[in-house]
C-alpha cells in the first residue's frame, strides 16, 4: 500500500449523536474513526478474546463504559459478532444520554434478525462507509487502475500481483468468516455456484430465475441468497424510476456489486467472454458505487434509480430529489455517435424537467442536441460530498 494511502481525508458523513457505521470489509471504517475520533475509546469484536467475554456477560460493557470519560465517545466495531449489546448501549443511552456510541457494522443480518437498529431508533442515526471516491483519492486516482482493482481501501495502492491475490482472497474471507461460521448457509457449494451465477447480473435487470437455474439452485433459495449478500453488504439493487410513467417501463430492479474490482475479480472468465462488455459492466458500476457514496455523504436527500421501457430504450441513472432531477447515461467507449444519446433524449421527452448527462471514455466535453457529453475521468473526480452534481 501506498504510504499516505491511509491517511486520505474521507468524505464520511459523521454525527454529533450516537450512529451506526455500516460498510464491507475493508473500506475504512476503522482507520477513518481512529482519526476522526482520536480519544474515543474501542472495543474491537473481532478480537477472539474480546467477543469470547461479552457473548457470555454483555453487561460487562457497563463496566468498560464507567472506566471511560463521562461525556466520552465510545467505539464498538463489528457490533454485529454480539448483537446483545445493542440491549447494553440502549440502556446506557437511557441512563447517560450525552454518552456517544459508534457502532460498526459489516453485515446487518444479525442487527435485522434481533431488530438491534430499530431498538436504537431515535437515539442511534445510520450512517455509511463505501470504497473510496476519486474525489478522496485526488492525484493518486486512475480511471484504468480504479476499472482493474477497484475502489476498496484495503487494495488502494498495492502492486497489481499483490492487489490481485487480495481480490481473490477477499469475498472466500467474507464468506468463510460472514456465512460459514455463522451457519447462515447449508450448502457452501451452491452458494459458490450462485456467487459466479451473480456476477453476470451485474449491471443488468436482475432476473432472479434465471440466475436459479444458471447454478442449479431453486428460485426461493436464490432469493435467500441475494437478501445475504445485501444484508452483508456486498451488493445493492437500483429500482426502476417509474413516477409518472408515460411508456410502458420493466418492473425488476438493477443489480450490482459494492465494488467494480470485487466484482471483476468474482466474475468468471474465459475465451468467450467479451473484454469490453466486461470493462462496461465494471465501468457502470463504478459510477453507481460513485453515486452512492455522493448520496449518503450528502446526507442521503436524494433517491437513485434506473430507467427502462419494454421497448428498450434506457437510462443508466436517475438522480431524484427535492433540489437535483437528472439522467446519466455511461458509455464505455472512447467515441460518441447519435445513437448513443437516444436513452437520454427519450427521457428528456418524458422528463423535461430533468438535466441529461452522457459519460463516456473520451477526453473532450460536448454537447450534442443539447444534450452535455463529459469524459468519466472528469466526473468522478468532480463528485464530492455535499457538492452538486458535475455538469456542463
Amino acid at each position: 500500500m501506498l504510504p499516505d494511502m491511509e491517511v486520505k481525508s474521507r468524505q464520511i458523513l459523521a454525527s454529533e449523536r450516537s450512529f451506526f457505521l455500516f460498510g464491507p470489509r475493508g473500506t475504512g471504517k476503522t482507520t477513518w474513526l481512529a482519526k476522526r475520533f482520536p480519544e474515543a475509546r474501542t472495543l474491537n469484536l473481532l478480537s477472539p478474546d474480546v467477543r469470547r467475554q461479552l457473548l457470555g456477560h454483555p453487561e460487562r460493557l457497563e463496566e468498560w463504559v464507567a472506566a471511560g470519560p463521562e461525556n466520552g465517545t465510545f467505539v464498538i466495531d463489528e457490533v454485529q459478532r454480539v448483537p446483545e449489546l445493542l440491549d447494553v448501549v440502549h440502556k446506557l443511552l437511557e441512563e447517560r444520554p450525552s454518552l456517544r456510541f459508534v457502532l460498526t457494522g459489516s453485515s446487518a443480518r444479525k442487527l435485522k434478525r434481533t431488530g438491534g437498529v430499530d431498538l436504537l431508533a431515535g437515539r442511534a442515526v445510520q450512517r455509511f462507509c463505501h470504497p473510496f471516491l476519486a474525489s478522496e483519492m485526488g492525484r493518486d486516482f486512475s480511471l484504468v487502475r480504479a476499472l482493474r482493482w477497484g475502489m476498496v481501501p484495503l487494495v488502494a495502492g498495492l502492486p497489481d500481483g499483490e492487489a490481485e491475490d487480495v481480490l481473490r482472497t477477499y469475498l472466500d474471507l467474507y464468506v468463510q468468516e460472514e456465512v460459514t461460521s455463522e451457519g447462515i448457509v447449508r450448502n457452501l457449494g451452491g452458494f459458490a455456484r450462485f456467487l459466479e451465477a451473480a456476477s453476470f447480473a451485474h449491471g443488468s435487470v436482475l432476473s432472479a430465475s434465471a440466475v436459479a437455474r444458471d447454478c442449479g439452485v431453486k428460485r426461493s433459495t436464490v432469493d435467500g441468497y441475494f437478501a445475504i449478500l445485501e444484508d452483508m453488504l456486498l451488493t445493492a439493487r437500483l429500482p426502476v424510476f417509474a413516477k409518472r410513467a408515460k411508456r410502458a417501463l420493466v418492473s425488476h430492479d438493477k443489480f450490482y456489486f459494492f465494488d467494480c474490482g470485487v466484482f471483476r475479480a468474482l466474475r468468471p472468465k474465459g475465451p468467450m467472454d467479451n473484454p469490453n462488455e466486461l470493462d462496461g459492466a465494471c465501468l457502470e458500476g463504478l459510477v453507481f458505487q460513485h453515486l452512492r457514496a455522493w448520496r449518503d455523504y450528502s446526507g442521503g436527500r436524494v433517491r437513485l434509480h434506473y430507467w427502462r421501457t419494454q421497448g428498450g430504450l434506457e437510462v443508466d441513472f436517475v438522480v431524484y430529489g427535492e433540489d437535483v432531477f437528472a439522467a446519466i447515461e455511461v458509455k464505455n467507449a472512447a467515441s460518441l455517435g447519435p445513437g448513443d444519446f437516444r436513452g437520454l433524449k427519450a427521457f428528456r421527452e418524458d422528463y423535461p424537467e430533468a438535466k441529461a448527462i452522457l459519460l463516456y471514455r473520451g477526453k473532450e466535453s460536448f454537447v450534442r442536441d443539447g444534450i452535455p457529453a463529459m469524459p468519466v475521468g472528469d466526473f468522478l473526480p468532480a463528485l464530492s460530498a455535499g457538492a452538486a452534481l458535475p455538469v456542463l
